[in-house]
């Protein structure tokens, strides 16, 4: 009897291995070797537990993620930005050979000859309006560019740039005429002034950049900022007519005008040139200077703007880039009208 139960016993044994040796064997692919019966979940220690529960949630994650689809593309809330740009488009050279004496005479034929006609250029056309002074200071008056109405209504805006110049009758000539007039001058000794209903001064220096903002306000000979900053500055979004008289600064706030596209929130521009010398930060040698003036007023062209008016100022003296050539004066006055303005201008009020 004693062997017969050690017989039975190693028989339980032995089909108990074999039971085992087969669940090990019919184990599904990718089960951990120490998962536990569905019964028996609670008896896993705790630490065990839970990175068995973070193993399988991250695995259904990521089958889950496998069969998501891509969503369909949204499309976007705003139009694309303009594309900022840092230089203006040269013209091609007015010759096969880079030469001044092409590059002058293209200049001043195109400076010298107006592209649209303006019938009505003074002030005193209008009844119970004193007439502008005998400067060249002339806007266009024509009821197509919608100026003159813009006067009528006392909705004209009016920006003079200068650097002390005591020349303002141009200026207080507009603003008896009903526009409102910002003169900017650095000369000037209070930060605002008002003088009249419509005339303001502001000791402001437009530039073509903005100032450095490690240099300390109190170390700038005055306050400079580009004309785009103080529209922004002073909640304007037009300018009826644009004034400068910079004394050679007018080449690089031009080319900044253009480049921010401010030049499309102007109706009229009256720009003293000058051409004397190359003007503040334009290098290279003549011809290029004159080829890069040409190439910044022929941007103005293709912004619609055009030459209605031009003043060669015989009172200067008569050099072009320190030369006395070309029967050219130091100095011009040219007033561009931006054919547009007619419906722009009824949709800007500020």
């Amino acid at each position: 009897m004693r062997a017969w139960g050690c017989r039975a016993l190693r028989l339980c044994l032995l089909s108990g291995s074999l039971l085992l040796g087969l669940q090990l064997g019919l184990r599904r692919p990718g089960e951990a070797p120490h998962q536990a019966a569905p019964g028996m979940q609670s008896q896993l220690p705790p630490p065990l537990a839970a990175k068995e529960a973070l193993s399988r949630r991250r695995q259904v994650t990521y089958l889950r993620s496998g069969r998501r689809r891509r969503a369909p593309t949204e499309p976007t809330c705003c139009p694309p930005r303009k594309a900022i740009r840092w230089h203006i488009d040269l013209q091609p050279w007015a010759s096969s050979t880079p030469s001044l004496n092409d590059e002058a005479l293209r200049l001043l034929k195109y400076i010298s000859t107006a592209q649209i006609s303006c019938h009505r250029m003074n002030m005193k056309e209008l009844p119970e309006i004193p007439d502008s002074p005998a400067r060249p200071w002339s806007v266009c008056l024509d009821d197509r560019f919608n100026l003159v109405h813009q006067i009528q209504k006392k909705q004209c805006r009016l920006y003079s740039l200068g650097l002390g110049s005591d020349d303002n009758e141009f200026e207080i000539s507009m603003a008896n005429s009903g526009c409102e007039v910002h003169r900017f001058d650095p000369s000037i000794q209070p930060a605002h002034v008002r003088k009249g209903q419509r005339l303001w001064y502001h000791r402001l220096s437009i530039d073509w950049r903005d100032p450095n903002p490690l240099i300390a306000s109190h170390k700038l000979r005055a306050n400079t900022k580009k004309l785009g900053t103080i529209l922004n500055d002073f909640g304007h979004h037009k300018i009826d007519v644009l004034k400068a008289d910079m004394e050679s600064a007018e080449w690089k706030i031009l080319e900044n005008l253009i480049l921010e596209d401010i030049v499309e929130r102007i109706g009229q521009l009256i720009f003293e040139i000058h051409v004397h010398w190359p003007g503040f930060e334009v290098s290279g040698n003549d011809s290029t200077v004159v080829r890069y003036w040409y190439s910044l007023l022929k941007e103005l062209e293709l912004k619609d703007f055009r030459l209605f008016h031009t003043y060669k100022d015989l009172l200067k003296p008569q050099v072009f880039l320190k030369r006395e050539a070309f029967n050219a004066s130091s100095c011009y006055t040219l007033s561009w009208v931006n054919t547009r303005w007619k419906w722009q201008a009824g949709a800007l009020l500020n």
